[in-house]
């Protein structure tokens, strides 16, 4: 499956999860609207990571069928495997620790993220 055809694929999963619009998911997820975007629109080859992230607010899609449909499944098959560079302490404890956080847990460190994010915008 080639990027565009991806991006078509994603579009489709996204709708059918129920979010109207890019920027609902984008809303929900953390992952930022233009990530989406370049997505859906062929032009952007996703790093693992964010299908990660994306996948968790996905229905009828796991995140290996993400990976598959991407075409990077290979990329994280092994670490020695990894063509990127290894993930900082941070952005492990967002894609692997969460896993074994409450689905009640989970929503109240995305809150907090955002949160965060919010203060940070405030700042600048």
């Amino acid at each position: 499956m080639n990027l565009k055809e991806f991006g078509v694929f994603f579009a489709r999963i996204r709708e059918k999860s129920g979010y109207r619009s890019q920027r609902e998911l984008a809303d929900v997820s953390g992952v930022s609207h233009s990530t989406i975007n370049r997505i859906e629109a062929g032009t952007h080859k996703t790093k693992h990571e964010t299908l990660k992230v994306l996948a968790t607010y996905l229905k009828d899609v796991t995140y290996e069928e993400l990976l598959e449909k991407a075409g990077i499944l290979e990329d994280t098959a092994s670490p020695s495997s990894k063509k990127d560079k290894p993930l900082s302490e941070y952005e492990s404890l967002f894609f692997y620790e969460l896993e074994k956080l409450s689905e009640e847990d989970k929503q109240k460190a995305l809150e907090h993220v955002r949160y965060l994010r919010y203060l940070a915008e405030q700042q600048k």
